[in-house]
């Protein structure tokens, strides 16, 4: 029996039951959300745990990203924008080499890394921190994200310099690798084994739910709203779409790192074009309110006219969005960007810092400005909505188009993150194909219940879990920020002297 025909016989008795198990969601649905939500409530009342300030709440969270974000980017001394020609550059391939260690190029480890950012957050979540925050949350926003970049930097450049590379030309890297080798190079080995396993775990719990259930869910959603609704033929068959939508993203990800790389170098470009250019048709349609949107979101980020907290309220909603959607500290590109053909890992770390600007300071930046020239913010919608609000406001048929972007944002997400779940999968139990395909089979499995079940405790849960991951992974980068240094100023100092020249 090849291959293909094993994993075919495999989802089909795997599958299967799951159209009956859909069928019976609805008190299946409960008895999860009743299990699950004592945990789920405890574990995100720890993680997103909030304080008032002014009037407006401040996730700790948040404060903790964009603290470590600002400290990268004085320790690194603006790195995200000293080489950012230099990063173009390294994605054009003027540097590449063939022959060194590594799996995919820098512009598809970057396409990889922007499509697991690039998802409903990018439409939805910024629709939220406007309505929230008001217009001069978009300032903050795009200051958050450009602070983002140096924490990008770090990571991705520890995700190269200590990954793993097999004999069969294979690469494992991310925060599991650096926190355990190399926190053991400071004699912290314990320390460092602690922090990767408890990485490993939120990182698959991330994976399985934010990464993918959510993805999926959301997606069918859109799908029901845009066909009728609730008299939608797909309107009870979520077990349907999401074995649509498993299959599609099993053709990917069976291939490995290469197979998800090549679809993603495609895709990434294609949906960045597709949303801007919607965007931008309809922010021309109104090119008599552009300096009129720009001063509503310098006044709002200075004099508070969002709905709670002022400029304070302002100023959090922006960073929250930012932090949240770009995933700068985090770790999770981290594990992508280690996949890169290269012998220097500041490489890496210097193409990682356009990941926050392209997610965060364009297609953010985008949809707040939609909404705003639109005259939509204060429209009583809210989340993706709103975004669907303004679209349609321009034009009566773009909501069409933004449904569009919202599945090709949820499939690029899901793919890449199932990468990232597998990284963590194999770094507890141990590298192996058959180990592999278990997860992956797993994965696609919850793409189905994630598109049949209504979330709630769940992806709460989960969502805990992806924020986690940063606690364990700024700890271990706070402790080899100075290898980083080191490892930067070397490859600067060779491109200055002429000792690394450009292929062209």
């Amino acid at each position: 029996m090849n291959f293909m025909k094993f994993f075919s016989l495999l989802m089909a008795i795997w599958l299967t039951p799951l159209q009956a198990f859909a069928e019976e969601q609805t008190g299946i649905d409960k008895a999860i959300s009743d299990a699950v939500a004592p945990i789920a409530n405890a574990v995100s009342n720890v993680i997103f745990y909030s304080f008032e300030f002014n009037g407006a709440t401040v996730p700790l969270i948040v404060l903790w990203l964009i603290i470590a974000a600002i400290i990268f980017t004085l320790y690194f001394g603006f790195i995200q924008f000293r080489v950012f020609g230099h990063a173009i550059n390294l994605i054009r391939g003027k540097y590449d080499d063939p022959k060194d260690a590594g799996e995919v190029s820098h512009f598809q480890a970057l396409a990889t890394a922007v499509s697991g950012t690039v998802g409903l957050g990018n439409i939805a979540g910024v629709a939220v921190a406007v309505s929230i925050g008001g217009a001069g949350a978009t300032f903050w926003m795009i200051l958050a994200g450009l602070l983002g970049m140096a924490s990008k930097f770090t990571e991705c450049t520890l995700g190269v310099k200590y990954r793993n590379e097999y004999p069969d030309g294979t690469v494992s890297g991310g925060p599991m690798y650096y926190l355990s080798k190399g926190l053991a190079e400071q004699n912290k080995a314990t320390l460092g084994k602690i922090l990767a396993i408890f990485f490993a775990i939120c990182c698959i719990g991330g994976s399985i739910g934010g990464g993918n259930m959510f993805q999926a869910n959301q997606a069918f959603q859109q799908v029901v709203v845009v066909t009728g609704g609730a008299n939608s033929f797909l309107a009870d068959k979520g077990w349907l779409f999401g074995l649509i939508i498993a299959g599609l993203t099993g053709a990917v990800i069976i291939g490995g790192i290469k197979s998800i790389a090549r679809v993603t170098e495609k895709l990434i470009p294609f949906m960045a074009v597709w949303y801007l250019v919607t965007g931008l048709i309809i922010i021309l349609m109104n090119y008599d309110k552009i300096g009129w949107a720009f001063g509503q979101i310098i006044d709002g980020a200075f004099t508070g006219e969002g709905v709670a907290g002022g400029v304070i309220g302002a100023l959090i909603q922006g960073f929250k969005r930012a932090a949240f959607s770009n995933e700068a500290g985090i770790g999770s590109a981290s594990i992508a960007h280690s996949a890169v053909r290269t012998k220097e890992p500041a490489t890496e770390g210097i193409v990682s810092t356009l990941e926050p600007f392209i997610d965060t300071v364009v297609i953010c930046t985008m949809t707040a400005l939609v909404i705003i020239i639109t005259g939509s913010l204060g429209s009583g919608y809210k989340g993706v909505e709103l975004t669907s609000h303004a679209f349609g406001s321009a034009v009566s048929w773009f909501p069409y188009l933004l449904s569009v972007a919202v599945l090709m944002f949820a499939f690029s997400t899901m793919i890449s993150w199932s990468y990232y779940g597998l990284k963590a999968w194999t770094y507890l139990v141990g590298e192996g194909k058959s180990k592999e395909l278990v997860f992956k089979l797993f994965f696609l499995v919850f793409t189905v219940i994630g598109s049949s079940m209504s979330l709630g405790p769940v992806i709460d849960f989960s969502d805990a879990m992806i924020f986690a991951m940063s606690i364990a992974n700024i700890i271990g980068l706070y402790m080899l920020m100075p290898v980083v240094k080191r490892e930067v100023t070397q490859y600067l100092a060779k491109i200055k002297s002429g000792a690394i020249k450009p292929a062209y």
